[in-house]
């Protein structure tokens, strides 16, 4: 784990009063593939806050300003489930005994807000708890009932009551994903960011190519960007490589490995479309991400139709519909490039309004302050 600070930064001024902030997190690895957006989150939040401490599951390459502390529970150690609940514990009281913490954050881990809800309660710490994701279980039930807030980057998004549900968008750090005036390539690219997995849906997208094919009978590549999660991850990915053999798309389509976020904006910006098939129930952060580089995004879930604005009868597409998919990029990539790129910038302009990183900061701590005025 290496760590690199850099300049403190003072927090905003707030009538509020300081924010100390106790914030777990799944993740806390500038340069992981999927989960290192998670640093400018920190790095944002860091700017309103007077200190932060960030437990987090497992830590790669830190790069925080100087009033955060990372401590990890030593999952990229190999520590076993009971060592790594004494590490939480451990840190989570070290943090409390430093700072007088006045609200708690848990991004993508809701174990967490689980294990420390006893300990802040008692101290009158609120609890908010991020969960994006269709599953409904006993964990999510019980971090729910424990937390003072759930939050989401859609409603759609959060399958369970919304009693407690505060929708406050995605947090796309719209400056790093943004159009710098690079033109599509040609012949056009359609592009597909994100882990292999089946949840992705990449069938339906090789499928449409090929209907594509015969329709636009034109040149394009499809170019896949991810890597697989697991051993499960890895038969998907060789099912998927073996579909594009039988569908004859060896030189149409390319699986590139997963690449860091700073990494991704110049693929999206050379891409004519961006083409993302995760169900609604999802907040598949990719496809914000394309937007916010002004190109258009095909998108299967409804919960997206906000961000589409007028577009959305042109870029959301059936849920595991080919055909569907087939004919609308067909109908995208036969319109004018000016047009696309209206509809890029018309796009751009959403995200920033709803689901930029800023706004998302600026959201959560209204609400810290908010919840700690009731506690």
């Amino acid at each position: 784990m290496s760590h690199l600070r850099t300049p403190e930064r003072s927090p905003s001024p707030s009538a509020e009063g300081p924010l100390r902030l106790l914030l777990f997190n799944l993740a806390t690895d500038a340069d992981d593939p999927i989960l290192g957006f998670t640093t400018g989150w920190i790095r944002e939040l860091a700017k309103r806050a007077e200190s932060i401490d960030v437990i987090t599951m497992r830590a790669g390459r830190i790069e925080v300003p100087d009033n955060v502390q990372v401590h990890s529970v030593g999952k990229e150690k190999g520590y076993s489930e009971p060592r790594r609940a004494a590490e939480f514990y451990r840190h989570l009281f070290r943090a409390l005994r430093k700072n007088r913490v006045n609200a708690c954050f848990a991004h993508m881990i809701p174990e967490f807000s689980i294990l420390a809800a006893p300990v802040l309660r008692l101290k009158r710490i609120p609890i908010v708890t991020w969960y994006a994701h269709p599953a409904v279980n006993r964990r999510l039930k019980l971090a729910h009932r424990l937390s003072n807030r759930m939050v989401a980057s859609l409603a759609t998004a959060y399958p369970y009551k919304h009693d407690k549900l505060t929708v406050i968008g995605q947090g796309i750090d719209t400056e790093l994903f943004s159009p710098d005036g690079t033109p599509p390539e040609e012949p056009p690219v359609i592009l597909c960011a994100g882990r292999l997995s089946p949840v992705k849906d990449h069938p339906t997208l090789l499928q449409a190519a090929a209907r594509l094919r015969e329709r636009w009978r034109k040149p394009f590549r499809v170019v896949v960007i991810g890597g697989p999660a697991g051993d499960k991850g890895e038969t998907y990915a060789q099912s998927l490589r073996e579909l594009t053999h039988a569908l004859g798309l060896q030189e149409t389509v390319r699986f590139a490995p997963p690449v860091a976020a700073a990494e991704l904006p110049p693929w999206y910006r050379r891409s004519t479309v961006h083409v993302n098939l995760t169900p609604t129930g999802f907040g598949d952060k990719v496809a914000w991400e394309a937007m916010s580089c002004g190109r258009p995004c095909l998108v299967a879930n409804e919960g997206f139709k906000q961000t589409l604005g007028e577009y959305a009868d042109r870029l959301l597409f059936r849920h595991g519909d080919a055909a569907d998919l087939a004919e609308k990029l067909c109908r995208l990539l036969a319109a004018p490039p000016e047009e696309r790129e209206r509809i890029g910038l018309v796009l751009r302009e959403n995200v920033v309004s709803h689901h930029s990183l800023k706004r998302l900061a600026e959201r959560l701590v209204a609400l810290f302050h908010e919840l700690s005025r009731k506690s």
